[in-house]
C-alpha cells in the first residue's frame, strides 16, 4: 500500500528540515503532498521560495500517514499559529498516526497542542526550555512508535531517513542511504 504524507510549510520555515525529507521520502516513491498556509508560494528562512502543491485546506479531509513539520523561526510560530494545522494534529495523533517534527516545531507547535506525553523529544536545544522536563533529551534524533523528532538542521539527513525507515522499512532506508553516499549512524 503506497504511503501518503504531509508535509506543511510556513513563511520562514527552515529550508533544509523541509526539503531534505521531501526529497528523500519522493526518491522513494513515497506520495508526499507539500501544504503552505496560504498562498501557493511559501519564502523560507533563507528567502528560498517553495512552490506548495496545495495550501492546508484544500488537503484538511485527507487521511495521511505521516505529517511533517519543519523548524524554522518565525516558520515554527506561524505554524503554531494555524488553528486548522493544530486541529490536524490532534486527529492525527489521536487516530495514532504519525507526526515528525524538527527543530523548534516540537517545542513551539506540538507541545502547546499536548501531543508530547512523556516521550523524550529532540529539538533546537534553545526551545527545550519550553518543553516539560520529561520531553527533554540532548538526542539529536528521537523516534517513537507514533512521534518522530529532531534537533535542527544538521539532522536533517538523519531525519529524513528515519521517516523514511518508517514509511518503507529498513532496507530500503539504507539502500536509499548507500545511493546518496551517506553513512548512516
Amino acid at each position: 500500500m503506497a504511503k501518503n504524507v504531509l508535509a506543511v510549510l510556513a513563511e520562514g520555515f527552515e529550508e533544509i528540515e523541509a526539503i531534505t525529507p521531501i526529497d528523500v521520502l519522493r526518491r522513494l516513491d513515497v506520495d508526499v503532498t507539500v501544504a503552505s498556509l496560504d498562498g501557493p508560494l511559501v519564502r523560507g528562512a533563507r528567502g528560498i521560495a517553495v512552490q506548495a502543491d496545495a495550501t492546508l485546506g484544500e488537503v484538511a479531509g485527507r487521511v495521511f500517514d505521516m505529517i511533517i513539520l519543519p523548524g524554522g523561526m518565525p516558520g515554527a510560530s506561524n505554524l503554531a499559529a494555524s488553528e486548522l494545522l493544530g486541529d490536524m494534529l490532534k486527529k492525527q495523533h489521536s487516530e495514532g498516526r504519525m507526526i515528525a517534527a524538527i527543530c523548534a516545531a516540537p517545542a513551539v507547535v506540538l507541545h502547546p497542542l499536548g501531543l508530547l506525553g512523556d516521550e523524550k523529544v529532540a529539538c533546537y536545544p534553545a526551545f527545550q526550555r519550553r518543553l516539560d522536563e520529561a520531553n527533554r533529551t540532548d538526542e539529536r534524533l528521537c523516534v517513537g512508535e507514533k512521534l518522530i523528532t529532531a534537533a535542527g538542521p544538521g539532522v536533517a539527513m538523519d531525519f529524513a531517513l528515519a521517516l523514511a525507515e518508517r514509511l518503507k522499512g529498513k532496507e530500503k532506508a539504507d539502500e536509499l542511504a548507500k545511493a546518496m553516499l551517506v553513512e548512516r549512524c
